[in-house]
């Protein structure tokens, strides 16, 4: 059975939407006229009578008797009484996603709000839809994790638009460099520097680090494991580090921890991104018959409930998860009834070290 074309009006709209979406329209700027646009398209008067009926009718545009059809801005829109806020992350049911959503979604639920969360599953032409879908609701504020955030922004002219409509919006876990939005994150650098200076305080020198790097949260990390190996002048080998992108986060950080554990001069501690992949590495340690931690030290990142789950238990560092997801719903409310004239500013969260069963001095 095939589809049904999409009417001549209907396209007609959706081009025109996206004009006002991306700002080539923008709020009270006055819309090119029937003429003009049936002129430019190719399409008869009704046809453009009709798409512009239709942004009318959806609150996108409004008329002025006697002088033309004019961009609606967000917050006038007849729909925008709503008490609606989106949240968009890269993963909603896993690992420590569920905790940040909870402190927001109950936080916001406590001063009259409702919450309605989608995902990008990391994956930037997934944000592009998330971000179209937003700006085409009547939202009353935003937060955001940006996707795959150390691999550039493309869709900017979206996240601009929020701006230009006016929809307050705030950034957790990192921030694309290029946007100046409130942001609540960990001190990722600082958390990567301690977990390496715990193991050279233990005595080990022959340290692996296992990080995902196409977000700032995994390069920021490796920044602070790398600056640890400098403060205490010791060499970073050739095969020190192990990068990967999300894609590959089953497969290449475990073949390598496997050579690595083969090897004659094996590592005697790992350092691994999160916690996730340090109970993926724990079983790259048990087929090669080794134990953790005599044999090997490991120490995660999250303090997740990954972390206790197994019967090794992880050192870790923090991470405040539901106090990030409370206070970022504080601070867009602040942003939402301008309760200050200024932007708030970011949130630095200090991560703690968790010692637990996974690390011990190196035995000579």
């Amino acid at each position: 059975m095939t589809e049904k074309p999409i009417p001549k009006y209907m396209q007609l709209k959706n081009e025109l939407l996206s004009w006002i979406q991306s700002g080539r329209l923008k709020p009270e700027e006055k819309a090119p006229s029937e003429h003009e646009i049936a002129g430019q398209f190719g399409m008869s008067r009704q046809t453009v009578r009709q798409a512009l009926g239709q942004l009318e009718k959806e609150g996108w545009l409004y008329r002025l008797q006697g002088k033309g059809t004019f961009v609606a801005r967000q917050e006038t829109r007849s729909l925008q009484q709503s008490s609606m806020i989106g949240m968009m992350t890269t993963h909603i049911s896993d690992y420590i996603f569920p905790h940040i959503v909870r402190g927001a979604e109950a936080r916001l639920r406590s001063g009259g709000y409702s919450m309605m969360l989608s995902s990008t599953d990391n994956d930037k032409n997934k944000e592009r839809e998330n971000l179209e879908m937003m700006l085409s609701q009547p939202f009353k504020g935003l937060i955001i994790e940006p996707t795959k955030s150390a691999q550039g922004n493309p869709n900017l002219e979206l996240f601009l638009s929020l701006a230009i409509h006016r929809i307050p919006f705030i950034m957790i876990n990192e921030r694309y460099p290029e946007l100046h939005c409130p942001c609540l994150k960990l001190d990722d650098e600082a958390g990567g520097f301690m977990a390496a200076e715990h193991l050279i305080e233990l005595g080990h020198r022959e340290i692996a680090g296992f990080f995902k790097t196409d977000d700032l949260q995994g390069a920021n990390r490796l920044k602070g494991f790398t600056r640890a190996f400098h403060k205490h002048r010791l060499t970073l080998g050739r095969d020190t580090v192990t990068h990967y992108t999300t894609e590959q986060k089953h497969t290449v950080p475990y073949e390598a921890a496997l050579r690595m554990l083969q090897s004659p001069q094996r590592p005697t501690a790992f350092v691994c991104y999160n916690d996730e992949l340090a109970v993926l590495l724990l079983e790259a340690v048990r087929q090669t018959g080794l134990s953790v931690p005599d044999d090997l030290s490991i120490i995660g990142f999250d303090d997740s409930t990954l972390a206790t789950a197994t019967e090794v238990k992880l050192t870790t560092l923090s991470h405040p998860k539901q106090e990030m997801g409370i206070q970022a719903a504080n601070m867009l409310m602040e942003m939402m009834e301008r309760r200050h004239t200024e932007a708030p500013k970011d949130v630095i969260y200090k991560p703690e070290l968790v010692l637990r069963s996974s690390t011990k001095p190196l035995e000579l």
